[in-house]
């Protein structure tokens, strides 16, 4: 009786661990998202930069896409420090104004007591100041996660180790000041989600509230 109770644990188990990884995808012979001397890169000399075979950052500043991007799909994986605060950046059309000529994927440390008090769409895998994740699925601050965004014209999804967390359309955001269900947004995003462009760079924020950030396996793939 004993045997079959761990047969039947094995198997759920493999059942769960199966059902998790369907939400992402098999990323392994997709495009890099940056080149492994950063050449195909816009970023402050000095700030961004790989070390033991990851990417991060020594001060706040971004890392942008030289190139455009519309309609693709980006899985990646980020470790953050105590109380981390990053992010993805989207559709960004002015990488010197980024704020508010973007959409960002918020990255946070959802565990950290600093972030308790910040409104729901703060939370890791919203769209910051615009749309709350649908469940907390971040890991605590020193585990790896996985991130798999979805770019198709105006929709955007977002999966989060495992976990659909985020599933928008931009056309619905036609105010500056209040989002679809009521809440405020915050002053500095000044643009409308639904007067984007949803062709831009992709970037990422770098060492954000003092917190260190690490990505890896950073990869894309076009949609048609």
């Amino acid at each position: 009786m004993k045997r079959a109770f761990i047969l039947a644990g094995l198997v759920l188990g493999l059942v769960s661990c199966a059902t998790t990884q369907k939400l992402h995808p098999d990323s392994r012979g997709w495009d890099p998202l940056f080149t492994g001397d950063l050449s195909n890169a816009i970023f402050p000399k000095g700030v961004w930069f790989i070390e033991n075979g990851l990417l991060t950052a020594s001060e706040d500043k971004c890392i942008w896409t030289k190139d455009q991007h519309e309609n693709f799909m980006l899985d990646l994986e980020f470790k953050m420090g105590d109380a981390a605060n990053s992010g993805v950046i989207v559709y960004c059309s002015d990488i010197e104004k980024w704020i508010p000529n973007s959409v960002e994927i918020q990255i946070l440390d959802d565990h950290s007591p600093k972030w308790t008090k910040v409104p729901a769409n703060w939370k890791c895998g919203g769209l910051f100041g615009h749309s709350a994740p649908m469940k907390q699925a971040v890991k605590k601050a020193g585990e790896w996660n996985r991130m798999t965004i979805t770019c198709k014209g105006q929709q955007i999804q977002v999966v989060l180790n495992g976990e659909s967390v985020t599933d928008a359309n931009l056309r619905d955001w036609t105010s500056a000041k209040n989002n679809p269900d009521g809440s405020e947004i915050p002053p500095w995003l000044s643009r409308p989600f639904a007067e984007l462009a949803t062709k831009g760079h992709i970037g990422l924020q770098g060492k954000h509230g003092g917190a260190p950030i690490y990505f890896r396996n950073l990869k894309i793939m076009p949609l048609k």
